[in-house]
């Protein structure tokens, strides 16, 4: 680490990752190291089994000063994090899901992304579906459903779990009145937590939230696809869970 421009990263399981919680907070964050954490397998593993779930990073490592932590929606975006993630100066994580990529160009040369800048992908009047990594697709998907049904659903890619888009998450919400939050995480603590968290600190009242995630119970052996189904975080569980707070 005392080596002039030399930028550590530690490539890791999610759920390996748990074991050096005391190295992350007092090795690396308290002293703000330029350390880059990419954690592998982030969310459901399907095959590996309950043991290697990486289901609680967003939790953990939000909880701790300096670290900033962002998850992409697809390889492109990856590509991106990690490029700003090594241009970072100090402690961030980059979390991505096992398997494989969602299939979209890639561009040429990597680019910087400003730490906290969220991305709207569809303007909505009826609800805003606000996700994080793995969920962004399902949750585009679920919108347009709800299009066909006459239903303006809104879509924002929120990119960081840390730090949050103040602007544009308080902005949306203080103006749809509707709010659904999609994580491949536990809930306790996780990214919808820390939209609650936000609304509460910039005084945001008169909004329903709702947050999809993963219970508070240890997730058993399925297939990727099965426990998001389980868990109600696919396309389907979100369609549903925003159909009916518009119609309540």
């Amino acid at each position: 680490l005392a080596v002039e421009g030399f930028i550590p990263v530690v490539a890791i399981y999610s759920s390996f990752l748990q074991r050096a919680y005391d190295q992350i907070v007092h090795d690396v964050c308290l002293q703000r190291l330029p350390v880059v954490f990419a954690l592998d397998r982030g969310g459901f593993v399907g095959d590996d089994g309950p043991t290697h779930h990486g289901v609680f990073d967003l939790s953990y490592l939000r909880a701790i000063p300096n670290m900033v932590v962002m998850a992409p929606k697809d390889e492109n975006e990856l590509q991106n994090m990690l490029y700003t993630a090594v241009k970072h100066g100090g402690p961030i994580a980059v979390r991505y899901p096992r398997g494989k990529g969602i299939g979209v160009p890639v561009d040429e040369a990597a680019g910087l992304i400003e730490t906290g800048r969220a991305e709207q992908l569809v303007e909505g009047k009826d609800i805003m579906i606000a996700a994080v990594g793995s969920m962004v697709y399902p949750s585009l998907a679920a919108a347009k459903r709800l299009k066909d049904e006459g239903i303006s659903a809104g879509v924002i890619n929120t990119r960081f779990v840390k730090p949050l888009d103040a602007e544009l998450l308080c902005r949306t919400a203080s103006s749809v009145k509707k709010v659904l939050t999609v994580e491949e995480n536990v809930l306790m603590g996780g990214f919808g937590s820390a939209v609650l968290e936000l609304f509460e600190m910039h005084g945001i009242q008169g909004i329903a939230v709702k947050r999809l995630g993963i219970r508070d119970e240890f997730v058993e052996h399925a297939t990727q696809a099965e426990l998001r189904q389980m868990h109600g975080i696919d396309e389907e569980g979100i369609y549903l869970a925003a159909k009916k707070m518009v119609q309540q």
